[in-house]
């Protein structure tokens, strides 16, 4: 992988954190299972571990600064109000997928 490949792939996977524990802590819900989140976290925790420096370039990066994968998606900024819209409107997707089958 090239820096860039790996800069948008610690971007993805924090996105992915910050709105699945917004879903989950803050809507009450979940769409990943604890493995799930178990796994993307650990990825993210060993991309951050390898490429510190293209952490630091990459969104969040204060918030994700001690992240680990035992860490809490309740401490995150779960409260921002782009996270919630996303984890509400990903909710709401799901949902729409999971009745229509």
């Amino acid at each position: 992988m090239n820096r860039e490949q790996i800069k948008k792939l610690i971007n993805r996977r924090r996105r992915q954190i910050l709105i699945h524990s917004c879903i989950y802590y803050r809507l009450n819900d979940s769409i990943w299972t604890d493995a799930q989140y178990d796994e993307k976290a650990r990825e993210l925790q060993k991309l951050q571990k390898k490429f510190p420096d293209i952490a630091k370039e990459c969104i969040y990066a204060k918030e994700f600064e001690n992240f680990t994968e035992t860490t809490s998606g309740f401490n995150l900024p779960i409260h921002d109000p782009l996270i919630v819209e996303k984890a509400q409107r990903l909710l709401k997707y799901h949902y729409e997928r999971k009745n229509k089958k």
